[in-house]
């Protein structure tokens, strides 16, 4: 486990970029913190370190539950605030994207507790004040 402690959300994009760059194809990363803790964020530097795209393009798909980033690799973003069970996830074929050689960030990971994720990431983030974030990675 590391721990890292961001004081803005450049810091918290900037750490998620340097992440993003080490991640190989078929990485699955589990994001688990309240509302406002920094996860998309994380992911937007995240992203531009896999794909090399910009911040601005990416978004949290709160209302779709995926969104699609093409680049260097694929980057599958999944936001499940709003998932109602695993089975509506299994359901929605979602799984298949976990082998689909990119790389999956998961926010709200806690959704899938009954899914065996063993080669999975966690990321685990607190909002501790103003920009201030403490962020673990397991």
């Amino acid at each position: 486990m590391v721990q890292y402690i961001t004081h803005s959300a450049a810091e918290t994009r900037s750490l998620g970029l340097a992440f993003g760059k080490q991640l190989l194809p078929n990485s699955v990363v589990c994001f688990y913190g309240d509302l406002g803790a920094g996860k998309t964020t994380f992911i937007k530097g995240l992203a531009e370190g896999v794909l090399g795209v910009p911040e601005e393009e990416v978004n949290s798909p709160t209302f779709t539950y995926l969104n699609i980033y093409k680049g260097i690799k694929t980057l599958y973003h999944f936001d499940l605030y709003r998932l109602h069970s695993v089975d509506e996830f299994l359901g929605m074929g979602f799984d298949e994207m976990f082998d689909a050689g990119g790389v999956c960030c998961i926010e709200w990971a806690e959704k899938l507790f009954s899914l065996e994720l063993p080669n999975a990431i966690r990321v685990e983030m607190a909002h501790l004040g103003n920009e201030t974030r403490s962020i673990e990675i397991i």
